[in-house]
């Protein structure tokens, strides 16, 4: 027997293992436990980061996006599975798609809570004018 035709048939017989149903199952299974163990570290620190934190308001904001970013990218890779598809640039696509939504209900969300904040609470002459109308009757 030819060792060169040995080898590769060795080889492919480990490349049918790995593309077999039951090895797809366990390297996805793989990915969702690191992702969800990932996942789970990152939201516990920025929780007692945020509980715990004293000191400069702006630090703690920095950190916070520092770990939500990390836990978006996280998530990229062990939940969406970006990069390991065979079309990447749709998948790429539709994600840039998908942060430019979120940007804007996010962003348009506080513009109209702060456009409504300005609008709508009274400024301080003008209840202190409308605590005065009330004394008198």
């Amino acid at each position: 027997m030819n060792p060169k035709y040995h080898l590769s048939s060795a080889s492919s017989q480990e490349a049918d293992m790995l593309h077999s149903p039951q090895a797809q199952h366990l390297t996805s299974l793989k990915h969702y436990v690191i992702g969800f163990i990932g996942s789970l570290i990152l939201t516990l620190s920025a929780y007692f980061l945020s509980v715990n934190y004293v000191g400069n308001h702006n630090l703690l904001l920095i950190g916070l996006a520092i770990l939500a970013f990390a836990q978006f990218i996280l998530q990229l890779f062990y939940f969406l599975h970006v990069g390991h598809e065979f079309p990447p640039r749709l998948k790429l696509m539709l994600t840039c798609f998908m942060i430019l939504v979120v940007t804007i209900l996010v962003g348009g969300s506080l513009w109209i809570m702060f456009s409504l904040n300005n609008r709508v609470m009274p400024s301080t002459q003008q209840m202190v004018k409308y605590m005065n109308s009330q004394n008198s009757l």
